[in-house]
Parts: structure tokens; C-alpha cells; sequence
């Protein structure tokens, strides 16, 4: 009689799967990334959610997150578990994309900004006197940033508040208290060099 012998393999844990999967996208084997895809892209998809409370922004930055994977999975040395590499790659994704859309917020306040201040002269109208005028400039010149910007947008464009929140990414109180604190300031202003 023949003995048959059966060989008992291990279960292979999670690490040493995505260990053994991140050698092989490293190698260039892609269904390995997609595996890894499929089996971490909900949990960093949740990671992103939490970190932006912004769906849209999170589906966008989770792709983000597997491109910089593609980039990078050959950094990946198994000394830590994959997760552990994965959550950090998506965290620093994550705070690379606020100092972006902070960079393009303040770029877009200063374009909006100069462009305001320039137009300046139209809301003081053509039948105000030129001194007056300059000193309405000035005047707005001096005043904070955030509030020449509220203000020249709410007084001297016409945007609501809600529209003003949306641009600068701060509350609606926050542009009301903004704009408050504007026009008081170019009130004393104005009466001080008059």
C-alpha cells in the first residue's frame, strides 16, 4: 500500500502578502499594484475622507496616492508592514495637496486683489476729485489683507459673502466680520487725511 502524504502549506498572512506584492510591482509585475489596489484603496479612500471631509477630493487624492505608489514602491524595504508605508505615503499626499490648494488660494487673493485695487478708481466714480481718490487708494492699501480682499470684493465687485467664503475657503462670518472691520477702519481712515 501506498502512503500518501499531503503537504500542509501555511496560510500566508496579510504582511507577507503585501510584502511579496510590493516586490513584485517593484519588479514592474502590475497586476501585483492592482492586487494592492483592490486590497488598500478603501481604507485609503477613508483616510483621505477623514483628512478632507471632502468626497470628491478623497477618490481624487486616493488615485493620487497609487500613482505616487507606482512611483515609489521601490522604496518600499519590508522593514516596517506595507500599511504602515501606505498610511504615510497618504498622509504626506494628503498635506501635499492642502499646501497646494493654501499656495493657489493666496495666489488668486493677490491676482484678485490687484486687480481690484486697480479698479478702484471706477467705484470712486468719475465725478469724485482725484485727491479724493488717491486717498481712497491709499487708504484700501492699508487696510489687512483679508479684509482689503473681503471688501473689494463685496463693495467694489459685488460677490455675496457666500461667494466670498468659497474663494478664500473661510466661513461666511468670517467674511461678514472681515468686511466689518474694512469699512470701519476706511471710515477712520478717510476722516483722519480729510
Amino acid at each position: 500500500m501506498q502512503e500518501t502524504t499531503t503537504l500542509r502549506r501555511a496560510p500566508v498572512s496579510a504582511k507577507d502578502l503585501d510584502h511579496a506584492l510590493a516586490k513584485e510591482a517593484a519588479n514592474g509585475v502590475m497586476t501585483s499594484l492592482g492586487t494592492l489596489y483592490e486590497r488598500h484603496s478603501r481604507r485609503v479612500y477613508a483616510l483621505c475622507l477623514r483628512m478632507t471631509g471632502n468626497p470628491a477630493e478623497a477618490e481624487d487624492l486616493t488615485h493620487e496616492v497609487f500613482l505616487q505608489v507606482l512611483r515609489t514602491i521601490g522604496a518600499f524595504r519590508g522593514e516596517s508592514q506595507f500599511t504602515t508605508w501606505l498610511y504615510r505615503l497618504t498622509v504626506n499626499q494628503v498635506l501635499m495637496h492642502f499646501r497646494r490648494a493654501s499656495t493657489r488660494r493666496e495666489a488668486l487673493r493677490v491676482d484678485c486683489e490687484n486687480d481690484l485695487v486697480s479698479n478702484l478708481a471706477m467705484f470712486a466714480g468719475p465725478t469724485t476729485p482725484i485727491i479724493d481718490r488717491i486717498g481712497l487708494k491709499t487708504a484700501v492699501a492699508s487696510l489687512p489683507a483679508g479684509c482689503r480682499s473681503v471688501f473689494l470684493l463685496f463693495d467694489v465687485e459685488g460677490y455675496k459673502h457666500e461667494q466670498i467664503a468659497d474663494i478664500f475657503g473661510c466661513s461666511v462670518g468670517n467674511s461678514k466680520s472681515q468686511l466689518h472691520k474694512a469699512r470701519k477702519k476706511l471710515r477712520h481712515l478717510l476722516r483722519t487725511t480729510s
